[in-house]
C-alpha cells in the first residue's frame, strides 16, 4: 500500500512540475519580421504587409486620445526632415472619428510617408504584447525587426536604432 501511495504521489508531483511551462515569447520575438498587417484605412481599403514599401519602417501603435502618443507624434513631426526616408504606419483600435481628429491636429495628410489605419481585427496588441502606449516597432528595409519601444522615445534614439 505504501508503494502505491508513493507511486501515486510521484506521478502527481511530476505532472504538476511539467504543467509549469515557462511563458512563451510573444510572436514578434519568434517571428521578427513585419507582422501580418490588416489595417482598415479611412477609404475602406486595407493596408497589408505586402503593401509596405522596402524602406525603414516604424509601426506605432497608439491611441488618438493618449497624451504620450500626442507628444510622440509632435516630436516626430518636428523632426520629419530626418524621418522622410522612413515609412511610418500609425495603427490604433480607436474609431475613425478619433483617428480623423488626430490626423487633422498633426496635419498628417501633408506627409506622404505616414499612413494611419484602424487595427479593427486587433492583431497588433497580442502580436507585440503591448502593455503601454505609444508602442513603436522599428524594422530595417528588409523588413527585419531592429527593436521595439514602449512609451515616448526621442527621435534621436529612433534614428540611432536605424544606423
Amino acid at each position: 500500500m505504501k508503494k502505491w501511495v508513493l507511486l501515486l504521489s510521484s506521478v502527481i508531483m511530476i505532472s504538476m512540475a511539467m504543467a509549469q511551462n515557462p511563458p512563451s515569447d510573444p510572436p514578434y520575438k519568434r517571428f521578427p519580421t513585419v507582422p501580418p498587417l490588416q489595417l482598415l484605412m479611412k477609404d475602406s481599403s486595407t493596408l497589408t504587409k505586402d503593401q509596405v514599401k522596402k524602406h525603414p519602417l516604424i509601426i506605432m501603435y497608439f491611441s488618438p486620445t493618449c497624451d504620450h502618443c500626442q507628444h510622440q507624434m509632435e516630436d516626430m513631426i518636428a523632426s520629419m526632415d530626418k524621418l522622410s526616408g522612413t515609412q511610418i504606419i500609425l495603427a490604433t483600435y480607436n474609431p475613425f472619428e478619433e483617428i480623423d481628429e488626430f490626423s487633422q491636429k498633426f496635419n498628417l495628410s501633408k506627409y506622404p510617408n505616414i499612413r494611419v489605419g484602424r487595427d479593427s481585427k486587433y492583431i497588433l496588441p497580442p502580436f507585440y504584447n503591448i502593455r503601454s502606449l505609444p508602442y513603436l516597432a522599428l524594422y530595417n528595409k528588409k523588413g527585419e525587426l531592429i527593436t521595439t519601444f514602449e512609451g515616448n522615445v526621442k527621435v534621436a534614439k529612433l534614428l540611432q536604432a536605424f544606423k
